[in-house]
């Protein structure tokens, strides 16, 4: 289906000085954001840029300490850490409540989620919060509307953009009165530190470059490629009001996260493959789940619900 939504930024005219579009797309970046310079860089800022650097140069060691363990450690990572960790716990499970699980498989899902290196719980589901109370304005966490590099990657590297849309950040309360989300956001770098170690204890070099290097930085673009392709590039079949689009090249990397359009119009939804073809392995382990008795409370839309978003009308025309 071709793409039916109008920019949001085109829809406040487009023709602000110097707008440009993103290539091969309708988005149109009106943000003034500086990724670099003429902002003030924060301890925490240099931090996360140290570490992200860090693990792209671990990774360039890849070609030279390949072995097939080492790239089997790097694959069930990913399995673990992006589908389990990211994918189905702090997304589905934590930031927008589309299922229940019992605590002791809550905690043990979630601290997948916390070797993936993307923040504690706490942070990560605050920032997806915000991201869809203020999808693609510019309060949005990591909008396109500043460029494909914020969405992706330049948001990380700027605490002062989040302090000063959200000072005080009261949306994650659910996970603060819990003491084993705060003990980890206290303690969270000394468990990426662990896993490095137990990695490097356990096959040497090569699975600290392939299970901490590569693991990481694939579970990262992957997951990034959500904030910046899935509100670039796709289609859109349910009217959002937002920039989200459907992409199912990020769907199938991401355990079905690309289909997008489909989680903005149902953000509650524990199902994103809404379609029989549209492949959503989260989805397929969370009604396993369920069927077994460990998934409860599963959240899926409603025949009625999908017709207030959709984009046609009973007759094939556009509301």
């Amino acid at each position: 289906m071709r793409n039916l939504l109008v920019s949001v930024a085109d829809s406040d005219g487009g023709k602000q000085p110097g707008s440009r579009k993103i290539p091969f797309s309708d988005v149109v970046i009106t943000g003034t954001r500086n990724n670099f310079w003429g902002r003030k860089w924060r301890t925490i800022d240099i931090q996360v840029a140290l570490w992200v650097t860090f693990v792209h140069v671990l990774a360039l060691f890849a070609p030279f300490t390949f072995t097939w363990d080492a790239f089997s450690v790097a694959f069930i990572g990913y399995l673990l850490t992006g589908l389990v960790g990211i994918t189905l716990s702090y997304h589905r499970l934590l930031a927008h409540h589309s299922l229940k699980l019992p605590k002791w498989l809550e905690y043990t899902c979630v601290y997948f989620g916390v070797l993936a290196a993307q923040r504690d719980p706490i942070f990560w589901v605050s920032m997806h919060r915000y991201h869809h109370q203020f999808v693609d304005s510019n309060k949005d966490t990591h909008s396109p509307i500043n460029g494909f590099w914020f969405s992706h990657m330049g948001w990380l590297f700027d605490s002062g953009y989040i302090l000063e849309k959200y000072k005080e950040r009261k949306n994650v309360e659910d996970l603060k009165k819990q003491p084993f989300y705060m003990f980890i956001r206290k303690t969270y770098m000394w468990h990426i530190i662990g896993c490095g170690a137990v990695l490097y204890a356990w096959g040497g070099f090569p699975y600290f470059v392939w299970g901490l290097g590569v693991r990481t930085i694939w579970v990262y673009h992957l997951t990034f490629l959500v904030n910046s392709a899935c509100h670039i590039w796709g289609n859109q079949v349910w009217n959002t009001g937002d920039l989200s689009r459907n992409n199912w090249w990020v769907a199938v990397l991401t355990f079905g996260e690309g289909w997008h359009n489909n989680h903005h119009a149902f953000e509650n939804s524990a199902r994103h493959g809404l379609e029989w073809w549209q492949l959503d392995v989260s989805w397929y382990i969370i009604r396993f789940l369920e069927i077994i008795g460990l998934a409860t409370n599963v959240k899926v839309p409603s025949e009625a619900q999908k017709l207030k978003k959709s984009i046609f009308t009973s007759d094939n025309t556009f509301k």
